[in-house]
């Protein structure tokens, strides 16, 4: 496992107990290729269609949505954390959404606001931490934690500040990956070495959580975990899918906070 690194703020880190600097500065080094589609960013660029479908199915339903709107979230605020370059919060604005995208990398804020703004969004894009919000009392309908869990520097510390950020009847929505040697074959051996989609050690496979692991972390933190749904990927035509069954390597989990 990585170790943990002592929050010291070079000025470009947001600092916090759960931010991991090393991890930050990993992601900081290629935050000019977001938003490239061929780009260091490919696997998410290929996965970000299914992300968006989980989050819209889950969220419509929680809250009881017309999906038909073409903005749906309309009058929710929505936090997007490890927000990177964007990916999730300008499709999030564009349904509606008062969106809030914090990243502990002021590298990747930079990015994500210039792209924002040529698209004519309006986003409140800050480099700041989940722990930093919870402690000024902000509160949000919605918070979406895509692959963020599996990098920050303590899970137990991290999910506590994102309970305090949720609002009552709130939704959280996350993903990651499972710890399987099917994951560590797929994600690792497979995605950052063999085919290169990603630049080597973007992953650590000790840091990945099992779903019973993450819903155990959950409820430690105040939440009710909703069952995991599967990300199952398609290597002829290139595209993923939501899979109720297989987990075994990237996943999403959903947890609420009863009112």
């Amino acid at each position: 496992m990585t170790d943990r690194v002592d929050p010291v703020s070079d000025g470009k880190t947001a600092v916090g107990e759960t931010v991991d600097a090393e991890e930050v500065a990993f992601f900081a080094r290629i935050a000019d290729t977001w938003w490239d589609p061929k780009g260091p960013f490919k696997p998410l660029h290929l996965l970000n269609p299914t992300r968006l479908l989980y989050i819209r199915q889950l969220v419509e339903k929680h809250f009881g949505l017309e999906p038909r709107l073409k903005a749906p979230l309309t009058g929710l605020r929505l936090l997007d954390i490890g927000c990177g370059g964007g990916l999730i919060s300008e499709p999030m604005a564009r349904l509606g959404a008062d969106v809030v995208a914090v990243d502990a990398s002021d590298k990747n804020i930079k990015t994500a606001s210039l792209h924002a703004a040529q698209g004519g969004l309006k986003i409140d894009f800050r480099h700041t931490t989940a722990e930093a919000l919870a402690e000024v009392g902000e509160k949000f309908d919605i918070i979406v934690n895509m692959e963020v869990v599996e990098h920050v520097a303590d899970v137990s510390l991290y999910l506590k500040a994102c309970r305090a950020l949720l609002k009552p009847g709130g939704i959280m929505l996350l993903s990651t990956i499972n710890r399987t040697p099917k994951a560590y074959l797929f994600a690792i051996i497979g995605a950052e070495r063999v085919l290169r989609w990603l630049p080597a050690g973007a992953h650590d496979w000790n840091k990945f959580l099992k779903p019973g692991e993450l819903a155990e972390h959950l409820k430690n933190a105040g939440m009710d975990a909703i069952l995991p749904t599967g990300y199952v990927f398609a290597p002829l035509s290139q595209k993923w899918s939501l899979s109720d069954r297989d987990v075994s390597v990237n996943y999403a989990m959903a947890a609420t906070v009863t009112k």
